[in-house]
């Protein structure tokens, strides 16, 4: 891990956004944090959903076979069991801590179902766009288990480096367009962390644990999303915990300044090439 060099020109909070309580799936119930009018915002990003249970039944039903085109799927599960399946032949089990990252690209139809009967189901699923070069390229999968993901401790920080890189610590996974940064960043009381991002990437931060401070003053409870400004010369972000444990994910990435065009599980960049990921879908082509 390199030393710490300091953020000089921390950003600011540009606002906060409250999630909006829905249903996905076979009836899970979730919480939809980066919302379709947020896409172009927070570019390249497209989703975030947070889901956080100790009731069987909101979770149980799970995700049955479901299609995807254009973008990448990444679930981050921080308790509980969760089994994928694909039609390219993929399995694996997403357990306590670990990644599940899948390249839809031109097309895949998976499932996602608990292997629990009770106790607490708890994680994100976060959308990321694939460049209009990539979005027909042949679907792929990772399962990352907890203990793949690289971890460092810094000044009452642990911090898990999903994607990206902090500190020199270079996270599970890379990406080369939109440069994904994803830390989870567990906090103790008062705690401060910093971390480099360039001035063009978007990003924002999502307190699942007590509270977050900023320099500015500005104060993000729990369960609020903080988007982050685009402060031109701006060098990273600081981030402070309050007096309470404190755990957040930080996102970060280049936007790829592409039009997105969405229908449901489908993420093209223009209406002709939706209509032909649905006709595509219809005809068994995704299989």
């Amino acid at each position: 891990m390199s030393s710490p060099t300091p953020v000089r020109q921390p950003r600011a909070v540009e606002r906060l956004v409250v999630g909006q309580p829905t249903s996905d799936g076979a009836g899970v119930k979730l919480t939809r944090v980066l919302t379709q009018p947020l896409q172009r915002r927070l570019d390249p990003f497209l989703m975030l959903d947070a889901f956080g249970s100790d009731q069987a039944d909101d979770y149980i039903a799970g995700f049955p076979d479901h299609p995807h085109r254009g973008f990448e799927t990444v679930t981050y599960m921080l308790e509980g069991r969760m089994r994928h399946r694909d039609s390219a032949g993929n399995e694996g089990l997403l357990d306590n801590g670990g990644v599940q990252w899948m390249t839809a690209g031109r097309g895949v139809i998976h499932s996602e179902l608990p292997e629990q009967e009770q106790g607490r189901m708890e994680g994100f699923q976060l959308w990321l766009n694939l460049p209009a070069r990539d979005k027909m390229r042949p679907a792929w999968y990772r399962d990352i288990p907890s203990a793949e993901i690289p971890e460092f401790e810094l000044d009452g920080v642990t911090v898990r480096v999903i994607a990206g890189e902090s500190h020199g610590v270079k996270g599970a996974m890379q990406r080369e367009l939109t440069e994904p940064v994803y830390l989870d960043l567990h906090m103790a009381p008062g705690a401060r962390f910093e971390q480099h991002l360039p001035a063009t990437h978007n990003a924002f931060v999502y307190v699942y644990r007590g509270a977050l401070k900023f320099d500015t003053g500005c104060r993000v409870p729990r369960e609020r999303m903080a988007i982050l400004a685009n402060t031109p010369g701006s060098d990273g972000v600081a981030l402070q915990a309050g007096d309470e444990p404190t755990r957040v994910i930080l996102v970060a990435g280049k936007p790829l300044n592409e039009p997105i065009a969405q229908y449901g599980p489908f993420v093209m960049n223009t209406q002709a090439e939706l209509i032909q990921a649905v006709r595509d879908f219809q005809e068994g082509k995704l299989a």
